[in-house]
């Protein structure tokens, strides 16, 4: 195989959780499959919120710190979504017949890995993080450990026992907090060694279409969820009020961005998140419509349907706002005053 076509390979793997077909899988497409790739990008883009919102700040950047914290993020989640898939399988949630097999390969019961290599894999990419933590400690001190050690906490519990927080409609909540607070201001904080009130508020927006993503992948989910005693927050609302709640949250995120950008939080080019609204209003269609009673043509991640729409709206949404929050860096002379 060419290294045109395992290009080719690894960048379908990341943008549709599943292996071409036909392709030959290489180390590489594995790994991706094993750790979910295909949403390291939400994770990017959160890592990029915080190094940009520090490097248009006037503070004084360290460029080692913030590119380390960032990897770090990565590599959190890469551990993050392996942890999930363990104690799933574990708890007897996951099986061949439940979403998660059908929408993508489990790492185990795809015969990826056994129990015991995807456990050691976990350990790996966490021994990972905690260097990198370890380093950052003794650059920036102990609060760089209270944001990794919060994420690890929600991570950890997100599903494992006993507190399984998605088991008790707190798995939505505790992405907002992990995706906005903890990964932009924590990425903020490693980069300047501050963390000004207003960075918390800067990091909210990102947050909630992070949390949008989830909404949609648990409504996918409200059937096969319920009857495992699963109790997502849409299995507790119901499909209708969680995808008003979902579309709530999309359209939320741009009079957010805008106000912040007007007081000077984000700077005015943070603006050029609107031309986001046209893609917005596509997904609001499809958050007001039945889900298809089969897969349309060609689409790799079914029975997922809801998810998608939020992830391609947040992935636009996300893009567009740290290409505001670049300009904004790069031509400060064209800032409004920086309110600290």
């Amino acid at each position: 195989m060419s290294f045109g076509q395992r290009f080719a390979t690894w960048r379908y793997v990341i943008n549709t959780a599943n292996l071409p077909e036909g392709a030959r899988m290489d180390a590489v497409s594995k790994w991706l499959l094993v750790t979910r790739a295909a949403v390291f990008s939400m994770t990017f883009t959160s890592g990029l919120i915080g190094a940009l919102l520090a490097v248009g700040s006037g503070l004084v950047v360290n460029y080692w710190w913030l590119v380390l914290s960032v990897i770090g993020l990565v590599v959190a989640h890469a551990g993050n979504n392996m942890i999930n898939d363990y104690f799933d399988l574990e708890g007897g949630v996951d099986t061949d017949e439940y979403v998660r097999a059908l929408y993508a390969p489990h790492p185990v019961l795809s015969g990826l890995l056994s129990m015991r290599q995807l456990g050691a894999a976990i350990l790996v990419v966490n021994a990972v993080d905690l260097a990198i933590l370890l380093v950052l400690v003794a650059a920036r001190g102990p609060l760089i450990a209270a944001f990794a050690l919060a994420g690890l906490f929600i991570s950890v519990f997100y599903v494992a026992p006993p507190i399984r927080l998605k088991h008790r409609g707190l798995g939505e909540p505790g992405v907002f907090v992990v995706w906005g607070p903890l990964m932009i201001g924590g990425t903020f904080f490693a980069a300047t060694g501050q963390i000004p009130g207003w960075v918390w508020v800067a990091s909210l927006p990102y947050a909630i279409l992070v949390t949008t993503v989830l909404f949609g992948k648990h409504i996918d989910k409200i059937g096969p969820d319920g009857a495992r005693g699963v109790r997502t927050l849409p299995v507790l609302l119901g499909e209708e009020p969680a995808k008003r709640i979902a579309q709530a949250l999309m359209i939320a995120f741009y009079p957010i961005v805008v106000g912040a950008a007007v007081v000077g939080w984000l700077g005015p080019f943070a603006l050029l998140v609107v031309l986001g609204i046209p893609r917005l209003v596509e997904v609001l269609r499809i958050f007001g419509a039945p889900r298809p009673a089969e897969a349309p043509p060609d689409y790799p991640i079914w029975p997922l349907w809801f998810v998608s729409a939020a992830f391609i709206h947040t992935r636009r949404a996300g893009a567009l706002l740290v290409a505001g929050l670049f300009l904004n860096a790069v031509l400060p002379m064209l800032q409004l005053p920086w309110v600290g």
